[in-house]
């Protein structure tokens, strides 16, 4: 059973979401909440799993291992899927393939090939998106904007990944509104790409906005947002597991 404080971040995170989408003309159900799950623990995760939550976001590899394969939250595995949005290295793919039901931080093609060869071993169609960087100022990682149609055109040839969209994360300000230019231009980049038919259909999803600035990413078009603090509050490291 869920504990009421987790409950009611919960709920008014709902809230958020659907009056941000009604502000800008949207259906609230085209929008996933990604629950990030960083230092999270499992007790915690099976809560928020019992609250109705079925997306869990994990950083790390290493992290994310712990938790998938724990008998408490193995029992639910039916119920919930995993995205992997932190950087990953080529070393961790064969896990990240094993582990993660989408990859949201593709942010080269040698990270594309290594993935479709360990998703080709397992028999599976690893659903990714491309990480893409808006601002050459910062150190977050992804695939510069002038690079992203070259590589688009080569995923899409690999045939063990399935490219579903596009993801960023821009630089943390404490205006929300400040943020709003970088997930403009995440959208009109993907709405670019689908008017020019790079990929022969349409790539849906936008994975952007997080605690802080969360409903300006919906009213500038997310699909996808991904929200730790809002929900789990602040955590520390060595509470983790």
């Amino acid at each position: 059973m869920a504990d009421l404080p987790l409950l009611e971040n919960i709920s008014n995170i709902y809230k958020r979401m659907s009056h941000a989408a009604m502000r800008a003309g949207r259906n609230p159900d085209d929008i996933k909440l990604i629950a990030v799950t960083k230092t999270v623990s499992i007790e915690m995760v099976r809560q928020a799993v019992d609250a109705g939550l079925r997306i869990f976001g994990e950083s790390k590899v290493q992290e994310a291992i712990k938790k998938v394969m724990s008998d408490e939250l193995r029992v639910t595995s039916n119920k919930i899927k995993w995205h992997l949005i932190g950087h990953l290295q080529k070393n961790k793919a064969k896990a990240a393939v094993e582990l993660f039901d989408m990859i949201q931080s593709v942010d080269s093609l040698e990270l594309a090939e290594t993935l479709n060869k360990q998703a080709e071993k397992l028999g599976k169609i690893q659903e990714v998106l491309i990480q893409v960087k808006l601002s050459v100022n910062d150190d977050k990682h992804g695939i510069l904007k002038e690079n992203l149609i070259s590589m688009i055109g080569q995923v899409i040839k690999l045939k063990n990944l399935d490219l579903k969209g596009l993801m960023t994360i821009p630089p943390y300000f404490e205006n929300p509104e400040d943020a709003r230019p970088y997930f403009r231009e995440l959208r009109e980049l993907r709405d670019n790409i689908n008017e020019l038919r790079v990929t022969g259909y349409a790539l849906r999803e936008l994975s952007m906005g997080m605690t802080n600035d969360f409903e300006v990413a919906i009213e500038e078009g997310a699909t996808m947002i991904r929200i730790g603090t809002a929900i789990f509050g602040e955590r520390k490291l060595e509470e983790a597991l």
